[in-house]
């Protein structure tokens, strides 16, 4: 990566993985929830990220590149530490509690992300795709909040 342009690309492709494989992760999370208000954020959230896809490839079609995301090992880590409290803990309010940080862990990941990737936009002259990477992130931060005020009840 030799320049800004490189960096923002990257990081694209890196946050375009990290949501196909949320796709995956986030209905296990919810089925391994017990409470209901947080299979349900789950669940909804999944709905949510498949837009979020739909308007990567979108952002991809607009700088004339193909879709595609390249590994990213954050995003391995963080479900992989989810797949840890599913199977390391019984079905009740720990693991909602374990779940629902390790749901967060992943909206302040993608949050950063996504806050980097709108900044480097701006920069490099590509404006037109700030305003679908803002509507993620926005997305992104309501989704944090929802399982932040879930986890105070």
């Amino acid at each position: 990566m030799e320049s800004l342009d490189d960096l923002f690309m990257h990081f694209l492709q890196d946050v375009y993985y990290a949501e196909r494989q949320l796709l995956k992760a986030l209905p296990k999370m919810a089925k391994n929830a017990q409470a209901p208000a947080l299979k349900d954020a789950f669940t909804a959230h999944r709905e949510e990220t498949v837009q979020q896809v739909e308007r990567l490839e979108q952002v991809f079609e607009h700088l004339g590149k193909r879709a595609k995301g390249v590994p990213c090992e954050a995003i391995k880590g963080l479900i992989e530490e989810a797949e840890e409290v599913i199977s390391e803990s019984d079905t009740g309010p720990v693991r909602d509690a374990g779940l629902v940080a390790c749901g967060q862990a992943v909206e302040h990941y993608e949050m950063a992300r996504y806050g980097a990737l709108i900044a480097w936009a701006q920069a490099i002259g590509h404006k037109d795709v700030v305003g679908p990477l803002q509507q993620t992130l926005d997305e992104e931060k309501k989704a944090d909040k929802l399982l932040n005020d879930l986890d105070r009840k």
